[in-house]
Formats: structure tokens, C-alpha cells, sequence
């Protein structure tokens, strides 16, 4: 597991050592491209699951050039610079492997206030299909899973609000999802009763991209 916050992942480590797995803590920052290759070079994972992502709620208008490059520098070339270095080393193994990319509804549909967010998350969507054209003829399989809303310590506080809950009505199923309900599909991406699938990507949003608008 990897992180800029070290110290997060450890503990997340040590939980998953408790409950009897193997698990190792590693100092990465994605937007840094001599840290990924630091870390991650050389290693022939067979499962990479990339997860880190920021955002930004504010009009596009109060959008910085800091807050553009941030946001874009990890979700969208952070993925890059992780895929590209793990698959290098999977390509010269010889044996494969499997990459999915985090993306998010948001990808694929629009929402105010989020402009960076969601043109990170659109063409982290697009790189996934354009890599898993280029490693098909390695036995690398990618793909994106894109989660709707999800519920966690972040924005907790939100859903708890009028506005969280006017936006939790809008989703068919009438409910926030869990991390729980994100198992499944990742499952069925990183396994073998996957195996013919990549370029694609797995909606998990309670219906939300279906509703009406």
C-alpha cells in the first residue's frame, strides 16, 4: 500500500497483518514521477489498483493554476506515471497483470463546481482504453472502475446536511454507496473471471447515471 501519508497506510498495514495478510507500507507521491519510479521500478506487481485521487468543490472561475495542476497531476498523470512503471516491469516478466484506474461517474457525467474533477476523472477513463490497447499483446489487462457517491469520513458531514440529502434523493436506489459495495466489481476486475475484459470500464452508483435529469 502506498501513500504520500505514511504514517495512514501503516496503520491500514498493520490492520491487515492482524487479520492474518501480508501487507507493506511504501512513501509514494503519484504526482511526483522519480518518487513512483523510486518506489514501484523494477517490481512485477500483478494487480495494481490506482486509487489516489483530490478534488476541488469551487466555481471553474475560482479554480487557481495550482488548484488545476494539483488535481490533474494526481488523478489523471498520477495514473499514468503508476500504470506506465508497473507495467514495464510487467511487459519484461513476461507474465502479465491487471491495472484498474479509480474514476468516478463524474467521468462520464457532469456536476457544478467540480470542472477539474471531472475532466481528471474523463480522461483517466479514455487512458484506461488507450492502455489497454497498447499492453493487450503484453497479457495486461486495463480498466476503470467508476464509483458513484460513496460514503466516507470526507464527506460524512456533507450527506448529513440539507444538501446532502437532496443530492442522496437523486439516486435511484435513494441512498448513499458503501466501500463494501465497490468489492465486487473490483473483484471481477483484478480475477480471473475478468480475464477477457479490458478497455472497459464498471459503473457502481446505486442507478445514478441512469436518473433522469
Amino acid at each position: 500500500m502506498a501513500a504520500r501519508r505514511v504514517e495512514r497506510v501503516k496503520a491500514v498495514c498493520n490492520k491487515i497483518s492482524s487479520q492474518g495478510g501480508l501487507a507493506e507500507p511504501l512513501a509514494l507521491d503519484v504526482a511526483d514521477p522519480a518518487s513512483v519510479t523510486s518506489a514501484l521500478e523494477g517490481t512485477p506487481f500483478d494487480i495494481v489498483i490506482n486509487n489516489a485521487g483530490t478534488t476541488l468543490s469551487a466555481s471553474a472561475l475560482d479554480h487557481s493554476g495550482v488548484d488545476i495542476d494539483r488535481i490533474i497531476d494526481t488523478n489523471l498523470k498520477g495514473a499514468f506515471h503508476v500504470a506506465r512503471t508497473t507495467a514495464d516491469a510487467m511487459a519484461k516478466e513476461g507474465n502479465g497483470g491487471t491495472i484498474v484506474n479509480v474514476a468516478s461517474i463524474l467521468g462520464q457525467r457532469v456536476a457544478g463546481h467540480v470542472a477539474a474533477y471531472a475532466a481528471s476523472k474523463a480522461g483517466l477513463i479514455q487512458l484506461s482504453r488507450a492502455l489497454a490497447l497498447e499492453w493487450a499483446r503484453h497479457k495486461i489487462r486495463v480498466n476503470a472502475l467508476c464509483p458513484g457517491y460513496i460514503e466516507t469520513e470526507l464527506n460524512r458531514d456533507f450527506f448529513a446536511s440539507d444538501a446532502g440529502k437532496a443530492l442522496i434523493r437523486r439516486v435511484p436506489q435513494r441512498r448513499l454507496g458503501q466501500p463494501a459495495d465497490l468489492d465486487g466489481p473490483l473483484l471481477l476486475l483484478v480475477s480471473d473471471l475478468g480475464r477477457f475484459m479490458t478497455g472497459t470500464e464498471i459503473v457502481a452508483d446505486g442507478g445514478h447515471l441512469v436518473s433522469s435529469l
